[in-house]
């Protein structure tokens, strides 16, 4: 499945999570659900250590990292195993007693509203397999020596691809090309863009 990765324990973000006042929180949570829902492509760190500045909430980036990572994997969690937003809030109680009724609650609200179509989405997306494509990136090369090739002093042009499957590993594939086929690989993608621009 997908890891947990936190900078403390779950006891202490949980603790940071209670410092946050009510409705900070659930604008955060949205945030992240808006994310799982692939209508946003991340959940933007800065943005919210900012809006938690403003609210007078010192956190440093790594204790709001921890806050959205927590949340996300126990969302992704709920949404893969298709949990109801009770089983949602008994698997938080189980990671930290140091939960507040009222922060449950609202994790609770917001489940029961999005919890259905996030599931939804997960399964579409495991029956599909498709990953999502991150980066692309290339460099021009030149051969100038080779056990194996006969034509040298010919260029070719690498490619290493950053793709994020369903799950949200992220792996990458590399490959060569010829500057031709490159060519007729980025001519392929600009037609690709122009249909998916008029979606």
């Amino acid at each position: 499945m997908f890891g947990l990765e936190l900078s403390t324990g779950v006891d202490d973000v949980v603790k940071k999570i209670e410092k946050l006042p009510t409705d900070l929180f659930a604008e955060t949570l949205q945030v992240i659900l808006v994310h799982l829902q692939h209508q946003s492509t991340a959940v933007d760190l800065i943005e919210n250590c900012d809006k938690f500045q403003r609210a007078g909430i010192n956190l440093d980036q790594k204790a709001v990292q921890d806050i959205i990572r927590l949340m996300s994997y126990y969302f992704r969690l709920a949404a893969k195993s298709n949990l109801s937003a009770d089983v949602l809030v008994s698997k938080l109680t189980e990671c930290s007693s140091k939960w507040s009724k009222a922060k449950l609650q609202l994790v609770h609200q917001l489940w029961t509203e999005h919890g259905a179509l996030l599931h939804a989405q997960q399964e579409v997306l495991t029956m599909a397999s498709i990953g999502q494509l991150v980066d692309i990136q290339w460099k021009l090369g030149m051969a100038v020596s080779s056990d194996t090739c006969r034509s040298l002093n010919s260029s070719f042009i690498s490619v290493l691809m950053k793709i994020a499957d369903t799950s949200g590993e992220v792996s990458y594939k590399s490959f060569e090309m010829t500057v031709q086929q490159f060519q007729n690989f980025h001519r392929q993608f600009k037609e690709m863009a122009s249909v998916l621009e008029t979606v």
